[in-house]
């Protein structure tokens, strides 16, 4: 059971990150609307075309957010989602997508994530953005077990937790502050080359990294990703419009989901991911292993994220993450090619577009349009997409026509 890879992504279209905003703000409906237009059109497709939809959240809409997004576009369309899983929000908005045009609901889903947090009419006040930001929690809300266990006790946002996680890697495999360091070098290394990326123009080091503040031990700032404005629109489509697109069709060929709970406090081992059940199911149903793969675009929120996640998806053994990194390149140039676009560590990360920031860099290298970073021979590619604190997980074996 599963995909049979009849549906493809023939275009796509990223933002540039910036640090703050620059010119007019936008609503988010209009930065949508944008996104959809500028992704039909790099697909070489016609928006009369697009008959479903996959949105995240619009502050504009509390509820009925897919047909105030479709009624915004004057869409109509037999496919309407809604998907609120954090930053695995985009892996899981293009299987959902892959998996309609299969089922022949529709023929051409729009997948987009925006991410400019302010409105126009008042640009120096913020939009509702909910306990996430005031709270750094997702639920301060009366009746809420975050409220009443979690939120009294200090454990907030995501910083904390994360690092809670190292230090039980740590504990239980050893830490080496170089290896982990090297993640964020090696990433940076392809953001210097990759326009639009927020370090674009700012080489770091391993010193480099040691050497920027402990946020919470033992991550140290340039190890957490870099919030950012941006966005990011992906259109998946059936074989017959794929064919009629002018961009290499990418082929969804596996997916995996899992999502067994909200909270690290109830995981039963943190150090062992849903990514450990995801990853297999993925290949399986692409029918590859993680040997096959030429590139791999992994969600890395933190350094310690993408380390579990190499380990947890089988590229490599567990507790061995520190020294397969040490080992290999991990640059566009490297034996180990990973988040050649800079990941978010190096690209930034506009909020849950995050995630779909990694869709985009393994769609741009299949598509074979990376410029500077374009890899020789790229057919194949895993991304990974992670919500919460490791706790809402997502993997995508992807394919080249």
């Amino acid at each position: 059971m599963g995909l049979r890879g009849e549906a493809a992504i023939v275009g796509f279209h990223e933002l540039p990150a910036e640090r703050k905003p620059t010119g007019k703000p936008e609503f988010l409906l209009e930065q949508w609307a944008r996104l959809a237009a500028a992704a039909v059109a790099d697909a070489g497709l016609s928006v009369t075309d697009v008959d479903g939809l996959v949105t995240t959240g619009v502050f504009e809409s509390e509820i009925f957010v897919p047909s105030t997004v479709v009624e915004y576009l004057g869409l109509k369309v037999n496919f309407a989602e809604y998907v609120d899983l954090g930053g695995a929000s985009a892996a899981g908005m293009v299987w959902r997508a892959a998996a309609a045009v299969e089922l022949g609901i529709c023929e051409a889903v729009l997948c987009a994530i925006p991410a400019n947090y302010l409105t126009p009419m008042h640009p120096d006040r913020l939009p509702n953005m909910g306990d996430a930001l005031h709270f750094g929690a997702s639920s301060f809300r009366y009746g809420s077990p975050q409220a009443e266990f979690e939120i009294p006790y200090g454990y907030l946002g995501q910083n904390g937790p994360y690092a809670q996680v190292a230090q039980m890697y740590a504990a239980a495999y050893g830490y080496d502050e170089r290896a982990m360091a090297k993640i964020v070098v090696d990433q940076r290394v392809n953001a210097n080359h990759t326009p639009g990326a927020v370090f674009a123009d700012k080489p770091v080091s391993v010193e480099d990294v040691l050497a920027s503040p402990i946020i919470a031990a033992p991550l140290h700032m340039l190890e957490i990703v870099m919030p950012c404005m941006g966005g990011s629109a992906v259109l998946v489509t059936s074989e017959r419009l794929a064919r009629k697109g002018k961009h290499r069709p990418v082929w969804i060929k596996g997916f995996g989901e899992r999502v067994p709970y909200k909270s690290p406090a109830y995981a039963e081992d943190p150090l062992n991911t849903p990514m450990q059940h995801i990853a297999p199911r993925a290949f399986a149903m692409a029918g590859v292993t993680p040997a096959d793969m030429d590139m791999v675009s992994i969600y890395d929120c933190y350094t310690i994220t993408a380390l579990l996640t190499l380990e947890d998806a089988g590229f490599c053994e567990k507790g061995k993450g520190m020294q397969f990194v040490s080992g290999r390149d991990l640059t566009f140039r490297g034996d180990f090619p990973m988040n050649t676009a800079g990941g978010q560590l190096g690209y930034g990360q506009p909020g849950n577009g995050g995630g779909m920031h990694h869709v985009c860099d393994a769609t741009r290298q299949l598509m074979g349009r990376a410029g500077q970073t374009q890899l020789a021979d790229c057919n194949r590619a895993f991304v990974s997409g992670n919500g919460g604190v490791l706790s809402e997980q997502e993997a995508l074996v992807l394919e080249g026509d």
